[in-house]
């Protein structure tokens, strides 16, 4: 053991019956008094999350639901359609005959339709843990008790890019979990271009918890060592106040046009990085056609750009000229992921930073 981190942890408050705990949110210590629940941030958090200052109350208020409650048409008919889907009342029930409902009914459709009629899932986010963890106990239990079930596979927030990346750059979890580190940023990237923002509320969970949000203080370590932080955003606080960041608006759905007008003028321009796109990329002379409009007969220059995105085309013109050359990091949200079909922002972040050169250097 490190004699100097010292044993329990001192960021954890364990004084007067305080027991450590962690969650999705943080982690942080916890009591039970005649008060009620007590709990403490975890004092080694430099920017602890808020919400556990709510654990106490959702505790006080967390039966949105007293009790089991069932269909009064279903309960008295049983299964199948009816005329009063909709506007009929709910019964309260015990939980032993909610279960007992419950089983007979998935006993009838296992044995009558099939593993394949049933539907299983779950959101997964109850709790920090892998065993008390909703969505691996339906699958389990679906498994065991039906003899199999028909899920979904991967999730909302990454779209096809868990399928479509491990054939185009790497596998998803590399890409996302051994990544550019806060600590590279805050050392040595020069300019971070972030379309859809980096919010803060969305490092503030994490699944199997997180111990310190360092981001906050990370980009303000950046920014005063001359890191420019440049936010692409309807919302100017997709980025925190700390990272003083130049902020671009540009209409919803139009970050691949932006994206295409700043690549045009690196090309345009000479700006691009052509030896490390020859070196480590396959298929740019194809994309290059396409840019410069010889596949389709519209060349993708910022003023093209700028009459799809809403964003004056010099200054498309002057970002990319401040983006050349430098460590330049680019980042794209999941909410664009979702919001722009077929994940265009995606691809094209990895050609703009391709063309800006650079990749795998730290930050």
């Amino acid at each position: 053991m490190d004699d100097t981190i010292g044993f329990p942890d001192p960021g954890l408050d364990l004084s007067d019956g305080f027991k450590p705990h962690t969650s999705h949110w943080g982690v942080f210590s916890a009591r039970q008094s005649e008060a009620g629940l007590e709990v403490r941030a975890y004092a080694g958090d430099p920017d602890p999350n808020g919400i556990i200052g709510n654990f106490p109350g959702a505790l006080r208020h967390q039966a949105r639901i007293a009790q089991p409650a069932i269909r009064r048409a279903w309960l008295e008919r049983g299964p199948g359609p009816d005329d009063r889907r909709g506007r009929d009342e709910f019964v309260s029930v015990s939980w032993e005959k909610a279960l007992d409902l419950l089983g007979d009914e998935l006993g009838r459709i296992r044995d009558t339709r099939g593993p394949g009629a049933v539907f299983g899932g779950s959101y997964g986010w109850s709790s920090a843990g892998r065993f008390h963890h909703a969505q691996s106990q339906v699958h389990r239990f679906l498994n065991i008790a039906m003899g199999g079930y028909v899920r979904s596979v991967n999730t909302y927030s990454s779209g096809a890019s868990s399928v479509l990346l491990p054939q185009i750059l790497a596998g998803y979890e590399d890409i996302t979990k051994r990544n550019v580190t806060w600590e590279q940023i805050a050392e040595n990237t020069d300019i971070v271009l972030a379309f859809g923002g980096m919010a803060l509320k969305n490092s503030m969970v994490a699944g199997g918890s997180i111990s310190k949000h360092v981001e906050r203080g990370a980009m303000e370590a950046a920014r005063r060592r001359g890191c420019a932080f440049i936010l692409v955003s309807p919302l100017r606080d997709d980025l925190p106040v700390e990272a003083g960041a130049d902020w671009m608006t540009c209409l919803p759905g139009t970050d691949t046009a932006l994206m295409l007008g700043i690549v045009h003028t690196l090309v345009s321009e000479g700006l691009h990085d052509q030896a490390f796109l020859d070196r480590y990329t396959e298929g740019w002379p194809v994309f290059l056609r396409y840019l410069n409009g010889e596949s389709d007969g519209q060349a993708k220059h910022v003023e093209w750009a700028a009459a799809i995105c809403g964003v004056d085309a010099d200054a498309i013109r002057e970002l990319a000229r401040r983006a050349a050359g430098k460590r330049a990091l680019i980042t794209v949200s999941h909410s664009l992921q979702r919001a722009e079909h077929g994940e265009q922002p995606v691809w094209m972040g990895m050609v703009l930073a391709a063309a800006l050169g650079q990749i795998g250097l730290p930050g």
